[in-house]
């Protein structure tokens, strides 16, 4: 198992476009990502718009991260927090529809199906996005982010959740006590996600 990134820091605002740049390169591919916004030449623009909306919501709370390196970045959402703040929530459906345009209706399903499967009756912390810079990949880089934001959920021993929106990723997860819990065929000819749940450390079967 890769070794935790001691050195991330929390996101402020300064850093925030960084973040973004990191989550339009990391989530250009992604198959329920690529496909929601299917342009291949508007799509990067499109990301950016759509994380920079989201990173600026998280941001309100002290849980999204980005390594030393500045090629990796994370975004959780507390327990009890909320994906969007009122400011990003007014603004979220104009956005979808001027960005995706005639794909909006594709992008707001694959939104409703990912909240609905959702477990929102038990709190835990939420990981949105976790993504490295394309010209990083393969070094780790991500994967030590999240053993080190897993180290700081486990010492709160609180539960965590999350969308493998590429179910490549899935074993990885699973290295890290992430459990498949459904896998959600989204609508449209849309891809696979597959849900995952993570019980703190001491609480996980061994």
């Amino acid at each position: 198992m890769t070794q935790p990134d001691r050195t991330a820091q929390v996101v402020g605002e300064q850093q925030v476009d960084a973040v973004v740049e990191i989550m339009a390169g990391a989530f250009y591919a992604d198959p329920l990502w690529g496909w929601a916004f299917p342009d291949p030449q508007r799509r990067r623009d499109q990301h950016r718009q759509v994380w920079r909306l989201f990173v600026e919501a998280s941001i309100r709370y002290p849980w999204t991260w980005l390594n030393a390196a500045g090629t990796s970045a994370s975004v959780w959402i507390p327990p009890d927090g909320t994906e969007l703040g009122p400011e990003q929530e007014a603004r979220f459906e104009q956005l979808i529809t001027d960005q995706a345009g005639p794909d909006a209706a594709r992008v707001f399903a694959a939104f409703d199906a990912l909240d609905a499967a959702h477990p929102h009756g038990q709190p835990h912390f939420y990981l949105s996005l976790l993504g490295t810079a394309p010209a990083h990949r393969g070094h780790g880089h991500g994967l030590a982010l999240l053993a080190e934001n897993l180290h700081r959920v486990d010492e709160l021993r609180a539960p965590a959740y999350l969308e493998a929106s590429n179910v490549a990723n899935v074993p990885l997860y699973a290295r890290y006590g992430f459990v498949p819990v459904q896998t959600l065929q989204l609508p449209d000819g849309g891809p696979e996600v597959v849900t995952m749940w993570r019980e703190p450390a001491g609480r996980r079967p061994s």
